[in-house]
């Protein structure tokens, strides 16, 4: 009988490993608490509106690809990917507007309208970031580097031999401002540490790397919007023999003396070899092993990464003024994320995220109207936190923010539906309502985040972005292919 694996959540990264897993002979169960699979990738449609919840932007699509060609089949007959010509448009407090084209040459250009010594030093600065990226993907991003014989790979070798170039002990912001001296630069490029949850003021200048990742490698959006990715890969995981099963809340993982043995499901105990845990690993010790102790002691002291106050709107009118993605900055980045993590308060002046899937997409809002998907960064969830305070607070912030641009929605929101850290926390077992898993607030952060490989238990892994190598929706697709590989060197060939 081939061997038996139980997933535990139907995101992304469980989808990519089940797959995976299915495709190379194994029995694959997939059990997803919530009505549909997704996790923290879902959309919403109403009244002719069709909002993304969650990631907005696809970056790495070459992870896609490899996992259709895995499965002998080709991507392109199933997701279309939809390069951007301006990965995003940019909009300060002192009035300034700035375009981030995803060619080199026109960003430049860009840039040098409001200063041209740093569009000169943005070139040095994406060889800086490729450079990064060159160096770490092997290891950091496509590896189990919690794994010992990982680090005798020679391509990994290299990465340590040329450990300052990847600049682990300057922050992001150090990082930044040796390249560039205006405000206005140095902020965009400072916002890339929020990819990933983190502080740009204290995570490493490691994750400078991401500029590459966007502009080296392209910013895409997912023809039909990006929950079409799920809805692709559910289909793929069932012609490959996985069995999904929604609205299944998973209750325990049962072990003896150290082994995996079954999981319960709504008061059902299945036997299964191996259990691979594709929700928080946090929030899963903690209510899936409770008895194990240490490791959850351990865990708890992790920082959490930002989470997000979301805001989707129906809009019936139209902003030329706008496009897919648009960033209106607060005016003090640094005491934005001083709020954030060392006060751990939503900012007096927050960064409002907006995404309009519609200027990419015409289906997903009527003739003349738009649809919004607003996002402002919050702390982790506290008690203390008065969330109808803070929605009201926040909402008017945001339009107040709008309105100082020339942006009048107020009377034209004919629709909305608030998503905040609470429910994130609550309905997808989410670390204080983390959105990112784990912060890169620290320089060891790569190597004290949570390995694939349960090191407690025998036959338990885990993927997804609060374990290795982080949050995302490549990385997280990378996490599930990372786990299922230690899988299968555990199974008897």
């Amino acid at each position: 009988m081939p061997k038996q694996v139980i997933v535990i959540g139907a995101g992304l990264a469980g989808l990519a490993a089940a797959i995976r897993l299915a495709r190379q002979g194994l029995s694959v169960q997939v059990f997803e608490q919530a009505e549909s699979p997704g996790g923290k990738l879902s959309e919403l449609r109403h009244e002719g509106y069709r909002f993304d919840i969650g990631p907005t932007l696809l970056t790495l699509p070459f992870v896609i690809d490899e996992l259709y060609q895995f499965c002998g089949e080709k991507r392109e007959d199933h997701l279309s990917f939809i390069p951007l010509e301006i990965l995003c448009r940019y909009f300060y407090s002192d009035g300034i507007q700035l375009d981030a084209f995803a060619a080199q040459d026109r960003f430049e250009q860009e840039i040098r309208k409001i200063h041209p010594a740093d569009a000169q030093a943005l070139p040095r600065f994406f060889e800086y970031s490729r450079r990064i990226y060159e160096l770490t993907a092997d290891p950091f991003l496509f590896s189990p580097i919690h794994e010992p014989s990982v680090w005798w790979r020679r391509q990994n070798l290299t990465a340590l031999l040329h450990l300052p170039q990847l600049d682990p002990l300057s922050t992001v912001h150090q990082g930044v401002v040796r390249f560039f001296q205006d405000p206005h630069v140095i902020q965009l490029f400072d916002r890339y540490a929020t990819y990933n949850g983190s502080d740009p003021f204290q995570a490493p200048a490691t994750l400078n790397v991401i500029p590459y990742v966007e502009y080296g490698l392209g910013g895409f959006f997912v023809q039909g919007g990006m929950y079409r990715l799920v809805e692709q890969l559910v289909q793929l995981a069932r012609r490959n023999g996985v069995s999904i099963q929604c609205g299944s809340r998973v209750q325990k993982i049962i072990h003896h003396r150290k082994k995996i043995k079954a999981v319960k499901v709504d008061g059902k105990e299945i036997a299964t070899d191996y259990v691979l845990c594709n929700g928080d690993v946090v929030t899963s010790f903690r209510d899936l092993l409770p008895e194990m102790q240490k490791p959850n002691r351990k865990l708890a002291k992790l920082e959490p990464s930002l989470s997000g106050l979301m805001f989707l709107w129906s809009v019936n009118q139209e902003h030329p003024n706008l496009l897919q993605h648009n960033i209106f900055f607060s005016r003090d980045y640094r005491q934005e994320f001083h709020s954030l993590f060392q006060e751990q308060q939503p900012p007096d002046d927050p960064t409002v995220y907006v995404a309009i899937s519609a200027k990419s997409n015409p289906a997903d809002a009527p003739p003349h109207a738009e649809n919004w998907f607003v996002l402002v960064n919050m702390p982790p969830v506290r008690p203390d936190h008065n969330w109808p305070e803070i929605v009201n607070s926040i909402r008017e912030k945001v339009l107040h923010r709008l309105e100082q641009h020339g942006v009048f929605i107020r009377n034209s929101i004919t629709f909305e539906k608030v998503i905040t850290p609470l429910d994130l926390q609550d309905h997808l077992s989410s670390n204080r309502g983390s959105i990112y898993g784990l912060a890169s607030n620290s320089r060891l952060t790569a190597f004290t985040r949570p390995s694939n490989r349960s090191r407690e238990i025998k036959g338990l892994f885990f993927a997804g972005g609060s374990s290795h190598p982080g949050g995302g929706v490549p990385l997280v697709l990378l996490s599930g292919k990372i786990a299922s590989d230690l899988i299968m060197r555990e199974v008897p060939q």
